[in-house]
């Protein structure tokens, strides 16, 4: 890695640390701690989800036009503001207003640090690149939820300012960091059209294989991200009386599971067609859901139960784990040359779509009406498979399995140019 990129993924583990201090305690601050009732905290989660929503169209074309360095510092600012008012805020509106600040300012780094990823990368370094990106992520999520929970007490409220000045100072210290990035020129894969900002959304809807994955990553989120802390959760507590500890055991196995196989199944991935990779997840999750029924419906013990639902959130950690060098990059490789900016928004915001649309279908279904919920989200997780294969169909061979290019490169001792060409 360059010096470019090590400051990138430092940025991208400060930023998870500081969330991971106030995300799992977002819902007891606002209902409990502030006293504003379960209405108002559910509508701070919404208006996240809003927020991104509103800004996300914008957010690529602003990359685009000025960068996406520009555009992250920005977001790191309207963030840490957002988090600190938040932390001091003792009524509804000021709540509402900060969440939609801080809402706003983390969907908007999302697609700008991917960007620079993209930029600081090559086709066939990219993979390994998003992967360190994820293992850091979830690391910094992991390590500041654990530190973030011996320091909270519900009964003080300056615990959890300290929370949110500390996930401010976060966002404010990776603004430093990101100020001393010198970006390079982003390697494109040869022969990749070029494109101005005027009419990009016309042109990304024009590419049937980008739309594709658009529809795909949707049912992604839908079926595994959106489920997580709703309708899984909901179904875990309800149908196999999984109780409140063994669910934080269950989303730490997930936690692990990325931060152990995260780097072992990279090698395996990055040789392989990426449609292909995405529909062995599709299998994977299948297996998932079939165990999470099972945890449910089988009338096995309670300690089965419990290993069997710990196991579903496991085996969607190992997906995770393969998604994270496959899908990003496939991103980046269909994004014309100067548009990776529009794409990591556009993919971003069909993100945000599926995890505001997920907990609203899930959370219900899991609570109450378990059997069709199970078969439900394992035809979707079905669906992933059949997608992906139909997604491989509009993909050139450079697109969808780079490592093959560069294997023939590399064995040819010519250019990449000369590779596609033979």
């Amino acid at each position: 890695m360059g010096a470019a990129m090590r400051r990138i993924h430092v940025g991208n583990a400060l930023s998870a640390f500081g969330l991971g201090f106030t995300v799992p305690y977002l819902y007891v601050y606002v209902a409990q701690v502030r006293g504003l009732g379960a209405m108002t905290a559910g509508l701070v989660l919404a208006v996240f989800a809003v927020a991104a929503l509103i800004v996300l169209p914008f957010a690529g074309r602003a990359i685009v036009r000025r960068g996406p360095l520009p555009v992250l510092l920005v977001a790191l600012v309207t963030a840490a503001l957002g988090a600190l008012s938040l932390g001091l805020a003792s009524n509804g509106t000021t709540v509402l207003l900060s969440a939609a600040a801080l809402g706003a300012g983390q969907a908007v780094m999302q697609p700008a640090l991917a960007t620079m990823i993209v930029d600081c990368s090559t086709s066939e370094t990219r993979s390994r690149a998003f992967a360190m990106q994820f293992f850091l992520q979830n690391l910094g999520l992991g390590v500041g939820g654990l530190i973030g929970g011996h320091l909270v007490d519900t009964t003080k409220v300056s615990s959890f300012t300290l929370l949110f000045a500390i996930e401010a100072a976060m966002f404010l210290l990776l603004a430093v960091v990101m100020a001393t990035v010198r970006m390079p020129r982003a390697p494109r894969i040869e022969g990749a059209p070029s494109a101005s900002a005027k009419g990009s959304w016309k042109q990304l809807l024009g590419n049937r294989a980008m739309v594709q994955l658009c529809v795909l990553g949707f049912v992604l989120f839908f079926a595994c991200y959106g489920q997580f802390e709703s309708g899984l959760a909901a179904y875990g507590v309800e149908a196999a009386g999984i109780s409140t500890s063994a669910l934080g055991t269950a989303l730490a196995a997930n936690t692990a599971m990325i931060v152990v196989a995260q780097f072992a199944v990279l090698k395996f991935v990055e040789r392989r067609r990426r449609s292909r990779v995405i529909a062995a997840v599709g299998i994977i999750w299948s297996v998932a859901w079939v165990v999470a029924g099972y945890a449910g419906l089988g009338h096995g013990s309670q300690a089965m139960a419990t290993a069997a639902f710990v196991s579903t959130y496991a085996l969607f950690g190992l997906g995770e784990a393969m998604l994270s060098p496959t899908v990003a990059p496939l991103v980046a490789d269909l994004a014309p040359t100067g548009m990776a900016g529009q794409y990591n928004s556009a993919f971003a915001l069909v993100k945000q779509l599926a995890l505001a649309v997920g907990p609203a279908v899930g959370g219900p279904m899991g609570a109450s009406l378990h059997a069709p919920y199970i078969v439900t989200f394992l035809l979707f997780s079905l669906g992933i498979t059949y997608l992906a294969l139909r997604l491989g169909r509009q993909l050139t061979p450079t697109q969808d399995h780079p490592w093959r290019a560069r294997s023939r490169v590399v064995a040819q001792g010519g250019t990449q140019q000369e590779a596609i060409a033979a």
